[in-house]
């Protein structure tokens, strides 16, 4: 036991006798003694002796940006560091040492004179019990002051002298605490040396975006110019052929007693024709017209109190179907798929997969038909991605103008003009002659429809000829009164149980009639649109 007790106080008498690690610190102040010569290149070479009461790592944080004026920043660049460790702005010395370095934008031309301005001492981590600075340059001094304390601080530093021959200027501070600083300020004649501040513009929303006679100018001849550009794409581009306007003129749909619609107009083209897109009642509107032709029957089916309205939609043997236009034919195989029957309550699971083919065939059959030179469709998204292309452009455009100089708002004026096409690409799509020529004939059809004048039709045909208005009511947005009336002239004057294209259930009857076709279209757009491929763009 004795042993053991021995060789443990041998181990802690070695383990005592190892000396302790330095500190990464000096443990006591320094001394800054620095000598600053100006260069004729405006370039303030330093020498730094750096004296400390015990050896260690002491760090400066150099001040390199100052608020110039309202728009600038001043920079000092340090550069050519010997006798230390630069990281940014930060110097690491191991003191006692000497330090050199070159800083480039201390000096300030004014007037008819140079200043020369540096913080030669801040910045320390550590106290600095005694600071002196030389300053000489390739002029004569004319004045000079120096600034001690805090960087802010206006109380003089403890002297401040020049030689007798004004060739070099001496100062000195006593005791300065961690981070705080010794500037001097000496003046020299102009020309003494070639330096300059070295400014870097202070980014703000204010500057970056300042609206004077130049911005403003050349704004509004921008905003003329690119928005005179949309103008003209669409005077040139855009307009109808023909202003359909100036063609409107009364139209008689019978002829011969036959229904005849206005340049053969079908609803669903009609649809397309006037707001140039293919709509949810574009479909509805055809799904209804397809009845009326004898394509096929809708069943209303019984509901209880609290059912949904559902209706059968039936296909009709010995249809014609080869004589369905493209657009109908896409309609007819994606409602019946095949089957003989098809509830409407199923056509939004259906129809999603054809519903985009009959969209497609609708804006080529306009094109056919001769009343487009291009697809509504592809002629929008043309100009509308051009739009947004130009709003990108103005966005990267604006910051980098906003960043750089003070001419943000030049960038606006593009965003404004991609905005504007972007906007007005949706009325790009133009008619040919023979389009606005069609559209005038069917407004005039409109008029016809609502105007509440039947004509003298025989009654025998009332109900097959008003029948075929009432699919061109559904886009005119009519279909209600338009029911009434087929209601009131097929009963003539009294109840009846079907049309030849709609059936009812049980104790159903034509007074009915104007009720059903209100749910139904409205029941049928809205399965249509559950598939959501062709809403209105």
């Amino acid at each position: 036991m004795t042993g053991i007790r021995l060789m443990l106080g041998v181990a802690a008498m070695l383990l005592t006798a190892v000396p302790a690690p330095a500190s990464a610190a000096a443990a006591g102040p320094i001394t800054d003694e620095v000598t600053l010569e100006l260069r004729k290149d405006g370039v303030l070479r330093v020498s730094e002796k750096i004296g400390a009461e015990s050896p260690g790592e002491v760090k400066r944080t150099f001040l390199t940006r100052t608020r110039f004026d309202d728009a600038n920043d001043r920079l000092y660049r340090i550069a050519d560091v010997k006798g230390g460790q630069l990281a940014g702005d930060v110097l690491t010395v191991k003191a006692p040492a000497t330090v050199t370095y070159e800083v480039t934008g201390a000096v300030t031309p004014a007037g008819g004179v140079e200043e020369l301005r540096w913080f030669a001492v801040n910045g320390w981590n550590v106290p600095v019990s005694k600071a002196t600075v030389k300053v000489t340059g390739a002029g004569m001094v004319q004045n000079l002051s120096c600034f001690a304390g805090e960087l802010t601080s206006a109380v003089g530093c403890t002297s401040a002298s020049m030689d007798h021959g004004a060739t070099e200027a001496d100062f000195e501070q006593q005791n300065l605490g961690p981070g705080q600083a010794l500037t001097v300020v000496v003046g020299y004649p102009k020309g003494t040396s070639s330096g300059k501040p070295l400014l870097e513009r202070r980014f703000s929303l204010a500057a970056a975006f300042t609206l004077d006679v130049v911005t403003g100018g050349a704004l509004a001849g921008l905003l003329v110019l690119l928005l005179g550009g949309v103008v003209l794409l669409y005077w040139t581009r855009g307009r109808d052929a023909r202003v359909a306007g100036q063609e409107t003129a009364s139209v008689d749909p019978i002829q011969n007693g036959h229904f005849s619609p206005p340049d053969g107009v079908r609803p669903g083209q009609i649809g397309t024709l006037v707001d140039e897109q293919a709509d949810v009642v574009d479909v509805t509107a055809t799904i209804v017209d397809l009845a009326v032709r004898g394509y096929l029957r809708i069943d209303e089916q019984p509901r209880g109190a609290y059912d949904a309205p559902d209706w059968l939609l039936v296909r009709l043997p010995n249809a014609p179907v080869n004589a369905l236009l493209p657009y109908e034919k896409a309609l007819y195989d994606a409602v019946f798929e095949g089957r003989d029957a098809t509830l409407l309550s199923d056509l939004s699971g259906s129809f999603a997969k054809n519903l985009g083919k009959v969209r497609d065939e609708l804006y080529e059959d306009v094109v056919r038909q001769g009343w487009f030179a291009r697809r509504p469709d592809t002629e929008r998204t043309r100009w509308t991605t051009l739009g947004l292309a130009l709003i990108g452009a103005g966005v990267l455009a604006t910051g980098a103008l906003a960043w750089f100089t003070t001419y943000g708002l030049l960038g606006l004026a593009v965003i404004i003009a991609g905005a504007a096409l972007a906007v007005g690409g949706q009325a790009m799509p133009a008619r040919t002659a023979k389009g606005s020529a069609a559209l005038a004939h069917t407004l005039g059809f409109r008029q016809y429809l609502f105007s509440g004048e039947l004509g003298n039709v025989p009654e025998q045909h009332r109900v097959e000829l008003f029948s075929r208005y009432l699919p061109y009511a559904v886009i005119f947005d009519g279909v209600e009164h338009w029911s009434r009336i087929v209601a009131s002239v097929t009963g003539n004057g009294h109840q009846a149980d079907n049309l030849y294209w709609y059936h009812g259930p049980a104790e159903w009857d034509l007074s009915k009639f104007a009720g059903s076709m209100r749910t139904f279209t409205t029941t049928t757009s809205g399965a249509i649109s559950a598939t959501r491929q062709l809403r209105s763009l």
